[in-house]
Parts: C-alpha cells; sequence; structure tokens
C-alpha cells in the first residue's frame, strides 16, 4: 500500500497507539511497533536501516501494506522519510517530558529490562533494544540517566520543529480529539470518540499476563531515579547529541 501519507514524529508513550486506532478509524492503514507482533514484518532490515543509513533502504518494502506510520521505528527515521515520501505529512505527538520518562520507566522499560534479563534475542526484541532512545532500553546505567533521556526527548522535539515545514507538521498534544487532526487531514469528524489506548494500566495488565514482573527492581522507584539526575532541561541544552538518524 505504500508510499505513506503521513509519517509519526512523536516517541512512544506520546498517545502513538491512540493516534495509530484513530487514523484507522480514518481509514488508514497504520503502522506502529505493535505491528512487529504479526509475522513477516522485518524488525530486522529496520535495525539494518538504523545501523546502515547509508545504504540503500527499500522504504517501500518495510512499510508494505501501509500508509501511514507512528511510534518506533518511524520516529527513528523522520528526516530520510520525509525525503522518500515529499507529500507526506507529519504528526509530532507531544506531552509533558516528565510524564513521558515516568511512562517510559513503568512501561516499555520496564518490560524490555524483563526481556532482556531473560535473553529474549527475537528479531523483533532486538529491534527494540537497539532503536529507541538509540538503544537506550538495553543500558540501565542510560536510561536511569533522566536527564539526558528527558534531553534526548526534548531534542527529537527541537528537531522535529525546526525541520518540517508548518504546512506539513501538525503538533498534537497528549489527550487532544478528533478536530485539529480531521482538520490537518481535511477529513469529516467521525461520529465515534477518539481513541484512548495503551495506557500504563492497559501495559500491566499485558505484562501480567506475559508473567512479566512488574515489579522490576531496576525501575521500582521511579522518583528514586530521578532524584539522581538534574531535572531541569531546556530544549535547546545541546550537550547531549542528537539521533543520527532524524537529520
Amino acid at each position: 500500500m505504500a508510499p505513506l501519507k503521513i509519517i509519526g514524529a512523536g516517541m512512544g508513550r506520546t498517545g502513538t497507539s491512540s493516534l495509530r486506532d484513530a487514523l484507522n478509524i480514518l481509514g488508514y492503514k497504520t503502522h506502529h511497533m505493535h505491528a512487529f507482533n504479526e509475522e513477516g514484518r522485518r524488525p530486522d532490515m529496520f535495525v539494518e536501516a538504523y545501523e546502515h543509513p547509508e545504504g540503500d533502504i527499500d522504504w517501500d518494502y518495510l512499510y508494505e501494506g501501509f500508509d501511514a506510520a507512528v511510534d518506533w521505528p518511524t520516529c527513528s527515521f523522520v528526516g530520510p522519510l520525509m525525503k522518500k515520501y515529499p507529500e507526506a505529512k507529519v504528526i509530532l505527538t507531544l506531552r509533558d517530558v516528565d510524564d513521558w520518562y515516568r511512562s517510559m520507566a513503568n512501561t516499555i522499560y520496564r518490560k524490555h529490562t524483563a526481556l532482556r534479563l531473560a535473553n529474549d534475542n527475537s528479531p523483533k526484541g532486538c529491534m527494540i533494544r537497539r532503536i529507541p532512545l538509540d538503544g537506550a532500553l538495553e543500558k540501565p546505567e542510560v536510561f536511569e540517566d533522566a536527564k539526558a533521556i528527558k534531553q534526548k526527548f526534548n531534542q527529537h522535539v527541537q528537531w522535529v520543529k525546526e525541520n518540517v515545514s508548518e504546512d506539513r507538521l501538525l503538533i498534537m498534544n497528549l489527550g487532544e480529539g478528533w478536530e485539529r487532526l480531521c482538520q490537518f487531514l481535511n477529513i469529516p469528524i467521525p461520529d465515534v470518540a477518539y481513541p484512548h489506548s495503551n495506557t500504563t494500566a492497559d501495559m500491566h495488565v499485558l505484562m501480567e499476563k506475559s508473567n512479566i514482573q512488574i515489579h522490576n527492581p531496576l525501575v521500582e522507584n521511579i522518583k528514586q531515579i530521578e532524584k539522581r539526575a538534574i531535572s531541569n532541561i531546556t530544549p535547546n541544552d545541546n550537550n547531549v547529541k542528537t539521533s543520527k538518524h532524524t537529520s
């Protein structure tokens, strides 16, 4: 179905699952991290694209069957995807950076720390540990540096704002509904509530079903982790480099 008509620039835990559901309601077929739960979705090829961005990447093949894409790994490839699909619109989902870090620690990091400790070497597991946040999920000493991770989030947001033209970009804050999204896409507002999916509580239920220990000792007390770092971060702080794949 490619080429992509919509490129999601927002990192995971910024409402990307709800956006995926919303876009599907509007008639799109939307790629999301959950797509890798299906066979044949080529997570190994996304890792190859990440590790060798200079290579000849067949984006149409990687996104075969989709005309929209959000969440990771897509948000790590915003720059090359914009070049490949110059007519595609870009949607940047946002939330408060402190809330985002807390949500990441309580869900994705917790889940994949357990999988790492269980030696999950599946293609999807390897992709998740390699691409999001430039591999920080695989290294506790990196992810638990709250200042650096929040700064990475802010710098990604700043890059998108500076490199995507205003007429091509929609910035959606967590909790928004249909109005601005449908106006941006020139689509009538559907007669259903805007989706609200993949909350922290939802993910904890899934982790329990998967027998993953929710109270992982590495992240049991997020407040203690954050106290070890300086939390006052601005988007213009350049001490941490932006991901090599954004630009």
